[in-house]
């Protein structure tokens, strides 16, 4: 990981920790920080008046554990800002590291980080954050492409893009960069802190370090019924409190006078923070989507035209609907497609590669306009939203029968040619490859290409595997598209014969965001497993 640090540095950091009614992980949290060495001088963990355990376990790290301060309010902030601003007030050495009570910090991390903005004598240094999933364990990189090598910048204005890393967490802070400028964290019961925080800090002009080292893990713990703010998007108050932040987000820039930055937090909100919630919109009532809808609008309305212009095409045209159409169910299933990742722009597709529709317009007094889908032409091929579907066969082994739409004549100009089918496993990575030629649907709408994978393959030794679908599109020229299989027909579970005469149970389902996966059991042991999965679930729903 980082350099080793001189016994200059030993004891230049403070990591703060927050907590409320935690008293089941903060241990662990305060641990990651002790464990990351010398570097860290104090543990300062601020206790959010929390009423359960808490102030009696970290009563007892701080007797067994030196670095450990306590600093206790009487009185609960409703947030994570104040805490937060309490351990920078609190802080006694020169750097700063934020952490969760319910984190924990990479092992390293400190050193990595301090050495990283020592070494370009940066104010701000920040690493890879990875999001576990609890209890599988599952780890997804956080905004891993802002984090591929290491540099450094004076300011971010050179590197728009860092906008999307809206962690506080995964950096570390110079003291006296953030007290002279008086950054500070939203006080009180505000959301989305970080959003405000990390705009203040990117809008004072920091020099700026990147390293591509893991240094903090956010735990996200699904079925604890103490699902964290971002995870509550069920809620649209959860919205109207993350448009609240961004608002805050664009008025910090603008007061910087950077135009450009301006423009491409806007940017960010089309692409990012819109896709989120629209991927899930159509799980929402209809009364949680009109107030949505109303909100977006209002607040989207309010963008420069060139911030859509610099979004990709998806975005661009997600914004281009929500602006220019009343809410109707047929635009959400649509927008919601469009807004999965990588994208997908479901048939049927009005109009011609000349003048692309949204759909075939309908009348402008009941909110449906003609809304002509920009950019289409431009953009190459292998960033187009293609729709690409996988239907499940019901031979003896497993067919995949995959179908790709042609999106206004531009598939067809591109040639697709060769169809490579992959099943990724879900934890390892590992894939198993199948091709195929496509062949012309009749009619000329599309493309059909159909592989047989062996199902014993996918097999590991009695338990239960999981296995996502994937399609790489090879075209003509040589490009390629590589995609994830939407869900089609065949999502029902079906039983096979493995080798020396294993029974195996296949399990194809859509996954949230309707791609689709396969689940596998090995043997009758795996199967049990299931069914008790599945007699689990339906006692506690």
């Amino acid at each position: 990981m980082g350099a080793k640090l001189s016994s200059a540095n030993d004891g230049a950091v403070t990591v703060v920790v927050i907590a409320y009614n935690d008293a089941e992980h903060v241990t662990e949290a305060v641990a990651s920080a002790l464990a990351q060495g010398d570097a860290v001088g104090e543990v300062v963990v601020v206790d959010d008046a929390s009423t359960d355990d808490t102030p009696h376990v970290l009563e007892r790290l701080a007797i067994s554990e030196p670095r450990v301060r306590v600093v206790r309010r009487a009185v609960n902030s409703g947030g994570c800002g104040t805490p937060r601003n309490d351990g920078i007030d609190a802080a006694r050495h020169p750097w700063l590291v934020f952490l969760d009570s319910d984190d924990v910090l990479a092992p390293k991390a400190v050193d990595t980080l301090l050495a990283l903005a020592l070494r370009y004598d940066a104010d701000v240094a920040a690493g890879l954050c990875v999001r576990r999933e609890l209890p599988g364990g599952r780890e997804i990189p956080w905004q891993e492409q802002l984090f591929t090598t290491e540099s450094v910048h004076d300011g971010v204005a050179g590197r728009p893009q860092t906008l999307w890393d809206t962690l506080s967490v995964n950096k570390i802070y110079r003291r006296d960069f953030l007290v002279s400028r008086r950054i500070r964290f939203p006080d009180g019961a505000a959301h989305y802190e970080d959003f405000v925080f990390t705009a203040r800090v990117y809008a004072a002009g920091p020099r700026f370090a990147v390293t591509p080292e893991t240094v903090y893990i956010w735990h996200v713990r699904y079925g604890t019924g103490q699902a964290s703010i971002s995870l509550r998007r069920d809620r649209i108050q959860n919205w109207q409190d993350r448009v609240t932040a961004h608002q805050q987000v664009l008025e910090i820039v603008r007061e910087s006078g950077d135009h450009d930055l301006l423009i491409a937090a806007q940017t960010k909100f089309l692409e990012f923070d819109l896709a989120v919630y629209l991927s899930e919109l159509p799980q929402r009532t209809p009364e949680y989507q009109d107030a949505w809808w109303r909100i977006t609008r209002e607040h989207v309305g309010t963008f420069e035209t060139e911030a859509a212009r610099r979004a990709a095409v998806a975005a661009r045209w997600r914004a281009e609907v929500l602006l220019g159409r009343e809410r109707s169910a047929v635009d959400v299933r649509r927008l919601a497609e469009l807004a999965v990742n990588p994208p997908r722009l479901t048939p049927p597709y009005a109009g011609d590669a000349r003048r692309p529709l949204w759909d075939e317009a309908g009348s402008p007094s009941e909110g449906t306009g003609e809304i002509v889908l920009d950019g289409l032409a431009d953009t190459p091929v292998a960033l187009l939203p293609l729709y690409v579907l996988g239907n499940v066969g019901t031979g003896r082994r497993l067919v995949l029968e995959v179908r790709m739409a042609d999106l206004y004549g531009r598939t067809a100009h591109a040639g697709p040619e060769r169809a490579t089918v992959e099943l990724r496993h879900r934890v390892t990575g590992a894939a198993h490859r199948y091709e195929a030629a496509w062949e012309a649907e009749p009619g000329g709408h599309g493309w059909r290409a159909v592989v047989t994978a062996d199902a014993a393959a996918l097999c590991e030794g009695g338990t239960i595997t999981t296995w996502d679908a994937w399609v790489t599109v090879a075209f003509r020229d040589g490009e390629s598209a590589t995609r994830p299989l939407r869900a089609g027909s065949g999502l029902k579970r079906l039983v096979r014969m493995g080798r020396r005469g294993r029974v195996l149970l296949l399990q194809p389902y859509a996954t949230n965001s309707g791609c689709l996966a396969v689940r596998v059991a090995d043997g009758l042991s795996g199967m049990r497993r299931v069914v008790a999965g599945r007699i689990s679930r339906r006692a506690r729903s």
